[in-house]
């Protein structure tokens, strides 16, 4: 059956659904010997797909829950100390979303370019919830602030936040912009001393830092909704 190449090349987990169309546009993608443009189709079964150089393959569907740890890349770069180190696995995956360097927390991994495009496509917002360390007590009124919207230079942003301890919160959004919630908290007078994300929909991370395991089906379904 034919398909749009970006999303066999998603699908198959050489990269997510808009790098895909990013290679094509760039001239990167072939089929059967010819360079295509974006919007052309492709039968996977019977068409010989290449990216650069590398002919394009179906494979399994792998989706994985990884606790990221601090001072490692969310990248697919060579020469870097990136997450993909610590996923001991044969398949090729990629991250799904970005975690900076010096954040923590749940990140997804996967091959399939659908699934990462549901997670990471502005139009879906799925909400994503942070553990926030501050260097100071949050004020009520800050509070409310966040949860009216707060208008930062790249647009606006409110959140949810749950209160443990008053300078350490949990915080759900919906934006998934460079920089968020440091930039958020850096607008109303805070600095972030530690972040983590600890939820992505219903998905609640629970593994050890640096340690990973596979989804579940009910899971994938789930984040798929």
């Amino acid at each position: 059956m034919e398909e749009r190449v970006q999303k066999i090349i998603a699908n198959s987990g050489y990269c997510s659904r808009r790098h895909a169309e990013e290679l094509i546009e760039k001239g990167k993608v072939y089929v059967n010997g010819k360079r295509i443009k974006l919007g052309d189709k492709a039968d996977v079964d019977s068409d010989e797909i290449y990216v650069n150089d590398v002919k394009i393959e179906p494979s399994k569907k792998l989706y994985i829950m990884l606790n990221k740890p601090k001072h490692y890349e969310v990248s697919m770069a060579e020469g870097v100390k990136s997450v993909l180190q610590l996923i001991t696995i044969p398949e090729r995956v990629f991250p799904v979303g970005r975690l900076d360097k010096n954040t923590t927390g749940l990140l997804l991994l996967t091959n399939d370019g659908d699934f990462a495009n549901k997670i990471t496509h502005p139009r879906y917002e799925k909400e994503k919830t942070y553990y926030v360390k501050l260097d100071k007590y949050i004020e009520q009124k800050d509070i409310k602030k966040i949860e009216t919207g707060v208008n930062l230079m790249d647009g606006w942003i409110k959140g949810k936040i749950k209160v443990y301890q008053k300078d350490q919160i949990e915080i759900t959004i919906r934006e998934g912009k460079k920089w968020i919630i440091k930039r958020l908290f850096f607008k109303l007078g805070y600095y972030v001393k530690e972040l983590s994300r600890v939820k992505i929909g219903n998905l609640r991370m629970d593994v050890k830092v640096g340690k990973w395991r596979f989804l579940t089906k009910k899971e994938v379904e789930e984040l798929m909704r």
